[in-house]
């Protein structure tokens, strides 16, 4: 597929009914839903909440739509630019490994401001969210990793777009209006890494939603714009350090899977770049494999880019805890819940055991290894040694990923309003989507 052909292939996206979408992936998207409603949650008391909501608040207006951990509600806009920076916040939600980006906290706030917006329903802003989360994967993909390696953040570019999809099919745009949409976002859309490790990196998926609602609110009024988002010598692939050849990177351009079926759940409070590891670990022990106190040797092979991000040797405080292999295989050894945001503690940094446990493990970049994988290799002190790998884009029963995912909600917002927020988005069809924004607000 051309540059120029990108364009049409979204407009097309953007149109697929309900009844065609990949059930697979929308029950993927529905719990995607509650995962990041629970992280939402989980973030409204950060700092960087209270300061997104205090500068939304002062600005007021119409009263259209939720915003997490505040009684009132504002435009659909500063709604999203809110929800989208707070869901961020505790850096807990999905990610999606065919183009390293976060879907939902740059397309949902966009879908459900959008959807309370028109009126909608719950299942509408499931639906929205799902055709658009598969619009950012598909864009992503085509921008490639020049792109990223270029320093911009995809959650923020080609969240952008998705956002901008979500909220034109619920405002419902039709085919000129929804191009000109996307016309306009690619005049918006940025976000760049080196926002990381301050506020400014959930405030990238934040603007990223806001753009989204901006872009097919002022489309729907008949706004005009670019009549190509992507092709051309100063289009949004052009000015982006779009991949040669990006498109190249997609298989299979039909709409009869998605690649958001494929999304990545974070089930540890900690850099994905270091879950493929945990889970590795956490299978070793499940199967009896391990008697820490009889280890000499953890090595761990993982893809060479994520020792530049998370190999911290000796991290300094609980943050620093989440982008260090080693300590957090010693603490996955020890039975740690990796899961519970008060597990990283800056008090463990200093824990004799844990450290000493650390200095075991050895962290091995091999190309061979995919961004999604990685191998752990143990060897006793009598010699005898266990390995087990694990792919995060391995198939995951969404059974099991329900009870998971939900065990998560637990330790993050109790179980009284995990098990309540579970209810209600597993019964999406009998909900608003008020209702559903309603939840956010605590």
């Amino acid at each position: 597929m051309s540059d120029s052909a990108l364009l049409p292939h979204i407009l097309d996206l953007a149109s697929v009914p309900r009844h065609s979408l990949p059930q697979d992936a929308r029950k993927m998207a529905q719990l995607s839903l509650f995962d990041w409603m629970v992280v939402s949650l989980a973030g409204a008391d950060q700092p960087l909440a209270h300061i997104i909501r205090d500068f939304v608040m002062a600005e007021g207006g119409v009263s259209r739509a939720a915003v997490t951990g505040a009684a009132g509600r504002l435009p659909a806009r500063a709604a999203a630019l809110a929800n989208g920076t707070i869901s961020h916040a505790l850096d807990y939600d999905d990610t999606h490994f065919a183009y390293i980006g976060h879907p939902s906290v740059a397309v949902f706030p966009a879908a459900l401001a959008a959807a309370e917006d028109m009126g909608a329903s719950a299942d509408d802003v499931v639906d929205a969210f799902l055709i658009g989360a598969e619009s950012a994967c598909r864009i992503g993909m085509v921008l490639g990793r020049d792109h990223y390696d270029a320093g911009f953040h995809q959650t923020a570019t080609s969240g952008a777009f998705g956002a901008t999809i979500a909220a034109s099919r619920l405002y419902q745009l039709d085919r000129a209006a929804t191009r000109a949409a996307l016309g306009l976002v690619s005049t918006r859309a940025a976000g760049l890494k080196s926002q990381f490790g301050t506020m400014g990196k959930p405030f990238n998926a934040g603007a990223a939603a806001a753009n989204g609602i901006e872009a097919a609110s002022l489309a729907k009024r008949g706004f005009t714009a670019s009549t190509d988002a992507f092709a051309g010598a100063q289009s949004f692939l052009a000015a982006h350090h779009g991949a040669a050849g990006g498109s190249a990177a997609i298989d299979d351009w039909s709409f009869d899977q998605f690649f958001f079926a494929a999304v990545s759940h974070k089930l540890h409070a900690c850099c994905h770049g270091t879950h493929a590891m945990i889970e590795a670990l956490l299978l070793l022990l499940a199967d009896g494999a391990v008697a820490v106190d009889d280890l000499d040797e953890i090595k761990v092979y993982i893809a060479p880019r994520w020792q530049n991000v998370c190999d911290i040797k000796a991290p300094e405080t609980g943050l620093e805890i989440k982008f260090s292999y080693v300590f957090l295989a010693a603490m996955a050894l020890r039975g740690v819940n990796l899961a519970a945001y008060g597990s990283y503690d800056d008090g463990l940094c200093h824990d004799a055991d844990l450290i000493e446990l650390a200095k075991r493990v050895k962290v091995i970049g091999d190309d061979q290894i995919a961004d999604s994988a990685a191998r752990v290799d143990l060897k006793r002190k009598d010699g005898q040694s266990r390995s087990q790998s694990f792919d995060l884009l391995s198939p995951i029963d969404p059974v099991l990923l329900g009870i998971r995912l939900l065990a998560k909600a637990k330790a993050l917002i109790g179980d009284d309003r995990a098990n309540d927020l579970w209810a209600m988005t597993n019964a999406l069809e009998q909900v608003s989507a008020s209702d559903l924004a309603a939840k956010l607000q605590g």
